[in-house]
């Protein structure tokens, strides 16, 4: 086999994606770390106050490396070792590094629009990394991989919406105008998950044809 030119014999085009997506998650995890341990810990900064983030230090790292943890673990158990999908692992930590990041610059108070397109925009990031893990465990059939994808960002937007009232809107101003912020956020969050189901579907199909 002709060795390509640049490229160790060794590393092929997956092996590549694979490491660039382990720097990936390193860099993400990194950020939103120093970002909350910011937010939690500096007194007196305005885009902090009531949001719970002493809740989030705890919370968003254990969220972020649930799947790569669960995913190693059940690796050892059914196959031994084997590389584990870091471009999907980074999808689904970019969401928590965004929803950080623009605490930290202020964008949800000083951007109108910044809530919303957040809502939407990190279901499809999340979604897209659970889509691929599902499409990589063959956890569903091909064709039905947009469904199972879009009804797991439903139920995922649902449990983000009880985890926010429960942590800080229920104790807030934001209370009278949540029922309307609840169903918005909740219908961009599926269509963000049917978008990504859609995705992971054509991808799927793309992987598959001849």
């Amino acid at each position: 086999m002709q060795q390509t030119r640049g490229m160790p014999a060794d590393l092929s085009p997956d092996a590549r994606l694979d490491r660039s997506g382990f720097a990936a998650c390193g860099a993400i995890l990194a950020l939103t770390l120093a970002q909350l341990v910011v937010l939690t810990f500096v007194p007196d900064l305005p885009q902090a106050e009531g949001k719970a983030f002493g809740a989030r230090l705890l919370a968003y790292p254990v969220l972020m490396l649930i799947a790569p943890v669960a995913w190693a673990i059940a690796g050892r158990t059914r196959h031994g070792s084997s590389p584990l999908p870091w471009t999907a692992f980074a999808l689904i930590m970019a969401p928590f590094c965004i929803d950080v990041t623009g605490n930290t610059l202020d964008l949800y108070r000083s951007v109108a629009w910044w809530d919303d397109l957040n809502h939407f925009t990190n279901w499809l990031l999340l979604c897209s990394g659970l889509g691929l893990l599902m499409r990589h465990a063959r956890m569903a059939p091909r064709w039905a991989l947009a469904v199972t994808v879009t009804g797991a960002g439903a139920a995922l937007a649902i449990l983000w919406e009880l985890g926010e009232w429960y942590t800080f809107i229920r104790q807030s101003s934001e209370l009278s105008t949540a029922y309307e912020d609840t169903l918005g956020d909740e219908t961009l969050g599926t269509a963000g998950g049917a978008v990504a189901g859609v995705l992971v579907s054509l991808l799927g199909r793309r992987d598959h044809a001849p």
